[in-house]
Order: C-alpha cells, then sequence, then structure tokens
C-alpha cells in the first residue's frame, strides 16, 4: 500500500486539506487562549474552564450533529459550521485589537467554537468513507487522524512567529483565515453523501440508534471504555501545559507562551510521524498489534513529561505522548469506523466524540484544579501510570484481546 493512497481521489483531498486546516486553527487557538487567560488571571483553573468550555459541547452536539450528519447533506453542514467557526475567531480578532477583550469573552466565546467543532467532526467522519474505495478506508482513516493528530504541530508553528510580533492579534487572525481557506475547500466538493433513517423507528428510536450499537457490540463497547479513559487521563493535558511551562520559562508574557507552544509543537510532531508511520500499515494483526503498544506509550511519555527536569527532556515525552496518543486514537477510530454501517455512521460516530470530548473537557478542568494544589508534574505522571493500568485491565476482554493480538474487527 502506498502511504498516500488515499491522496488521489479528489473529495478526499479536499476534506482532507479542509481537516488539516481546521485542526490547525483549533490547536493555535488552544495554545493561544491558554497562554491568553493565564497571563490575564495567573491562575491555571481558569484556562481549565477556558479548555472545559470549549470542549464542553461535546456533551451536547454530537448526539444531535450524529443525527444532522445521517439526515442532511453532510458537505453542506459542515460548510455551515466552519462559516460559525470563522465568525467566532473575527470577534476574536476585534475584542484582541480594541484592547478589550476579557476572561469572560474568551469563555463564551470558547463554547461558540466548541460546539461548531463538536457538531462538524461527526458529519467529516460520517463523509470521509464514501469519498474513498472500501479497500482503501483504513489508509484514509489514518491519512484524516494524522490532520487532526499533526495538526497540533501545523497550527502552533504557525502561529508562534505572529504572538512573537503581533502577540494574540496575530494568532486570532491566522486562525481566522485557516477557517475561510475550510469553507472554500468544502465546498467545492462534489459527493452528495446522506446517511438513512429507519422507517419503522419513532424519531426518538432514530436518534439514539447510534447509542444503541455501540452499547451492544461486543468489540467497540469495551475499545470504547478504554478510549473513555484514555481521554480522561493521558489526553486530558491542555490545560496543564501553561503551569507546565512556567517552570521551563525564563519570564512571563510572549517567553512562556512559546515554551507553551513549543510543548505542544512536539506532542503535534510525534503524533504526525506515528499516525503517517501506520498509514501505510495494511496488515491488520501488526495494526491490533500497534494499537496496543501505542497506549503503553502514551502512558509512558505522560509520566516522562512529569519527571522531565529540563525542557529539551520534556519536549521528548510530549513526542512520546503525541505519537502514543495519536497512534492509539487513529486505530481505534479506524477500527469503530469500520464497524459502523454507512446508514447510521453518523450517529455512530457522535456517541465515540460524545465519550471522547466530553471526558477531555471535564478532566481538563479537573486536571488543571488539581495542578493548582500538588502541580502539574504529578498529575502527568499519576494520569500516565494510571492508564498503563488500564490497558492492561483491558486484556481481559477477550474481544480486546482479539484486537491487540490478532487484529480482529469482525463480530
Amino acid at each position: 500500500m502506498n502511504l498516500l493512497d488515499s491522496l488521489k481521489y479528489r473529495d478526499y483531498r479536499l476534506l482532507w486539506l479542509a481537516s488539516l486546516s481546521s485542526g490547525g486553527a483549533a490547536w493555535a487557538l488552544i495554545v493561544t487562549r491558554a497562554w491568553l487567560v493565564f497571563t490575564l488571571s495567573g491562575s491555571s483553573v481558569w484556562v481549565g474552564l477556558v479548555t472545559f468550555t470549549a470542549m464542553a459541547p461535546m456533551f451536547l452536539a454530537p448526539p444531535i450533529a450524529g443525527y444532522m450528519a445521517d439526515k442532511f447533506n453532510r458537505r453542506n453542514l459542515m460548510a455551515i459550521l466552519f462559516t460559525v467557526q470563522f465568525l467566532h475567531n473575527a470577534v476574536l480578532v476585534v475584542l484582541a485589537l480594541t484592547d478589550v477583550i476579557t476572561v469572560w469573552h474568551i469563555v463564551l466565546l470558547s463554547f461558540i467554537n466548541g460546539f461548531a467543532r463538536a457538531s462538524q467532526m461527526p458529519a467529516a467522519q460520517a463523509l470521509l468513507p464514501n469519498l474513498v474505495h472500501k479497500d482503501d478506508l483504513l489508509n484514509a482513516i489514518s491519512l484524516n487522524a494524522a490532520t487532526t493528530q499533526g495538526s497540533r504541530l501545523v497550527g502552533p508553528a504557525l502561529v508562534v512567529p505572529l504572538m512573537v510580533l503581533f502577540g494574540e492579534v496575530g494568532a486570532f487572525a491566522t486562525c481566522t483565515l485557516f477557517y475561510v481557506f475550510s469553507f472554500v475547500l468544502v465546498l467545492n466538493i462534489k459527493t452528495v453523501s446522506y446517511g438513512s433513517m429507519d422507517k419503522r423507528e419513532s424519531a426518538f428510536g432514530n436518534f439514539f440508534a447510534g447509542l444503541k450499537f455501540v452499547y451492544g457490540h461486543p468489540l467497540v463497547l469495551p475499545l470504547m471504555i478504554t478510549v473513555f479513559l484514555h481521554c480522561c487521563l493521558t489526553m486530558s493535558f491542555e490545560s496543564l501545559l501553561p503551569v507546565l511551562a512556567e517552570g521551563f520559562s525564563s519570564d512571563g508574557g510572549v517567553d512562556g507562551g512559546v515554551v507553551v507552544t513549543s510543548l505542544m509543537m512536539s506532542i503535534g510532531a510525534g503524533a504526525l510521524i506515528l499516525v503517517l508511520a501506520i498509514a501505510g500499515i495494511k496488515n491488520m494483526i501488526v495494526r491490533g498489534r500497534v494499537l496496543l503498544v501505542a497506549a503503553l506509550f502514551s502512558g509512558f511519555g505522560s509520566v516522562l513529561v512529569g519527571v522531565a527536569p529540563t525542557f529539551l527532556l520534556a519536549l521528548c515525552g510530549c513526542f512520546v505522548m503525541g505519537g502514543g496518543q495519536a497512534a492509539y486514537m487513529a486505530i481505534s477510530g479506524a477500527v469503530v469506523q469500520m464497524s459502523s454501517p454507512d446508514s447510521m455512521r453518523g450517529r455512530v460516530m457522535s456517541v465515540y466524540l460524545w465519550h471522547i470530548g466530553g471526558m477531555m473537557a471535564s478532566f481538563n478542568l479537573i486536571n488543571a484544579t488539581i495542578a493548582d494544589n500538588i502541580g502539574a508534574n504529578i498529575v502527568f505522571v499519576v494520569t500516565g501510570l494510571v492508564f498503563i493500568l488500564t490497558v492492561f485491565v483491558s486484556l481481559l476482554s477477550k474481544p480486546m484481546r482479539d484486537l491487540y493480538i490478532r487484529g480482529k474487527v469482525e463480530y
């Protein structure tokens, strides 16, 4: 298999570039907002609150968005949501440019941006399998995951010089352009993609069909539980980075912001390299074993970040953690997509994203609150060790053992 096989499909290329652009904007916003709020408030709890409000819509949006992604044209739905995200960023630029921005402005706008992003993701993931041949689906999902995870590198890397030169205004303006680019790309997708509703079921029954599928599937359910705990533990780190960066920063202001961005870029670099590596793996047995190793690396990387005595070692820990997280989430997401019928893929993926985003929102706030009392380093160590234990416990499930060892996904 060629590493870039899926990019031969025109509409998939457009979706891939749109996902990369919007993902870059999302991660650049996370970094910029986190450091700006920490500068304004001096508290990681406020950073945690902003991160929580940006991710909290994962509790609310996915069920509705998944239903809409199966009922309406998925491309048009994405275009509307990119418009909302563009308008959100335009308001941020105006507030920052006029120097009237406050923490509460950022909290409110983070919720709006988070709701649009949480609604966009089920539509994109439901549309993706319709853009490539079924033989290229695993490659397409992995390359799409590369945009999701690798944008942690692309977005922050582009805003670092702008933060240095123009502060948060430059970063917010760049994110606005990212969303305009995504909107134009999505409008050029020609594939028409809808799901379908079961006419024998009520609207209520169709709405919750994805939930019933996930909770009744012998592999998807235990995998979802493990992913759920992964997101609670090693992936809920964004609100901890400003606190961690303070220990490596010689002074406040831009220097601290650049440290935060550098840590995020290292996570993104690891994510991009590892996900691109697994995109070329066709053998499901190998993928299953990579899933197990990636899960362990995710936990180990978190521990390494927590014990790192120097900034360089912290960057190495972030690289390992990002790579493990990205490979684990990419393969897990591919397994869920492969197990889902196209007619209800929007609703199934919305349930998947609901568990992921909801927990990341909650635990970013919880971890930030704990970090104010015991330190970010200890939180990184404890959460990493607990997830490593979780991976070994997951081996007690036969479907999970079959997935790890034999790459079995059919049930």
